[in-house]
């Protein structure tokens, strides 16, 4: 029984195919492991989507690749997006590499190592736009209480500044009762928190149905038992309907939260961008949103020094940000990617002035996050419980806040409190980013 070992990179929608493939191998007899020195075979799950998610792919691998000498190693593939865009480099600069499997063959993985014990340097690019298999094993690697549930692969934005539909292909959704069969599974084995996840979640549909339903399916897996939070990740600002709030405001179960990336506010880096929106529509849409439920949170991801990018441009942008208050903002500074329009476009803003003009929105951004966390002091809570760092201290976060990328409550509690527990917590004390609070009653369901 072969030893095999998962490095997973980049976003949670590569998770999921990640997770796929180890369900694969696993089905076929092999045994995952989490010790890398212990591992007969690694995956390399990559990332290649901007400058920086590609170095850490590349690092991961050349790492890894070490322990071909000085562990168990003996097959290395790497698979995702990295693995796609760059096969041939790949397999001329890093030789110990024994597979590159692009984002359309990962569904073949059983076969590919299989083919690896009489070949070498295999590389498989299948088709990008493949129909998704329904029936492959999947093996939830996050923490037992939350799971993420994919809901449709490639996108058809073409913004100019991604490479992401050369990589996986044109919006293809999952049928409504596939997703709902696999939502029920993962309720059944415990799942509390469900993220729904695609390339862009609003256009959700489109393809298969001739219209946009997302409110559709989360009204179905709303009335799914034992989902306590739903999460919609990746929604763009343009699709987001009156019908989609309306679901979101009649389901307790489904979060007050929408994670809108705008990328810009200044219409001439928007139209640059090839983006559907204006400024004007986002900040209607952002009202529209606050108006119809009061406690959302709106979390919106921003790309400074796009091409083109002037002073005026630069700080409308600042000027939009401190009008709207997002609730919570991520920046990137604008990584040149080869492949894509923006490529070629004039006016490129040096290295500097994009690392300056990032440092000052956050700077503004966290003003106003330390703001509005201020108003939280003094409100109850209710909190998920994913790790306890001293004696009776816990990190958590509330249904707000999406694992990983945003805030997280720093809870006191006098009883033990377990991973995966909900319990409700008085925010005593805020930072920029983070809240602290005491539990203060018995465990929610």
């Amino acid at each position: 029984m072969l030893k095999i070992a998962l490095e997973s990179l980049g976003c949670s929608k590569n998770l999921v195919d990640a997770e796929i493939m180890i369900g694969i191998l696993i089905q076929k007899g092999y045994r995952l492991v989490s010790d890398f020195n212990e591992a007969d075979i690694i995956l390399v799950n990559t990332c290649g989507f901007i400058e920086s998610a590609k170095d850490e792919s590349i690092q991961t691998i050349l790492e890894l690749a070490e322990l071909k000498k000085t562990a168990n190693l003996k097959i290395l593939i790497v698979t995702g997006c990295l693995a796609q865009r760059y096969s041939d480099e790949l397999k001329i600069e890093i030789p110990e590499i024994d597979a590159i499997v692009g984002t359309g063959s990962y569904q073949n993985i059983d076969e590919i190592v299989e083919n690896l014990k009489s070949e070498k340097n295999i590389v498989s690019l299948e088709n990008i736009d493949f129909t998704f298999n329904e029936n492959l094993p999947r093996y939830v690697s996050t923490p037992s209480y939350m799971a993420y549930l994919k809901i449709g692969e490639g996108c058809d934005n073409l913004c100019t500044y991604c490479i992401i539909p050369k990589l996986r292909g044109k919006y293809r959704s999952r049928k409504v009762e596939d997703i709902l069969k696999e939502a029920k599974t993962l309720s059944e084995n415990g799942v509390k928190e469900l993220v729904v996840i695609a390339q862009d979640t609003t256009k959700y549909g489109y393809d298969i149905y001739g219209k946009e339903m997302l409110p559709t399916l989360l009204e179905e897996l709303a009335k799914i038992e034992g989902f306590k939070w739903i999460r919609i990740m990746y929604s763009y600002p343009e699709t987001i309907s009156k019908e989609l709030i309306n679901v979101m405001k009649k389901y307790d179960n489904i979060c007050n939260y929408f994670d809108m990336p705008i990328q810009h506010a200044s219409n001439k880096i928007l139209k640059l961008m090839n983006r559907k929106t204006t400024k004007e529509d986002i900040l209607k849409k952002v009202n529209l949103i606050r108006e119809s439920l009061p406690n959302v949170v709106i979390r919106t991801t921003i790309i400074v020094g796009f091409p083109g990018e002037d002073e005026n441009d630069f700080n409308e942008l600042i000027d939009f940000v401190k009008l709207v208050k997002f609730d919570r903002l991520g920046a990137f500074e604008y990584s040149n990617e080869e492949g894509t329009p923006a490529y070629k476009l004039p006016n490129h803003v040096d290295e500097e002035t994009k690392s300056k003009r990032k440092k000052r929105l956050m700077m503004v951004q966290q003003e106003i996050s330390y703001e509005l966390n201020n108003k939280k002091v003094g409100e109850i809570y209710e909190v998920l419980i994913e790790e306890q760092i001293e004696d009776n201290i816990y990190l958590g976060r509330t249904k707000y806040d999406a694992q990983e990328i945003d805030n997280i409550v720093y809870v006191k509690s006098k009883e033990k409190l377990n991973e995966g527990d909900f319990v409700n917590v008085l925010i005593n004390s805020a930072m920029e980013y983070d809240l602290m609070g005491d539990v203060v009653n018995e465990f929610t369901k």
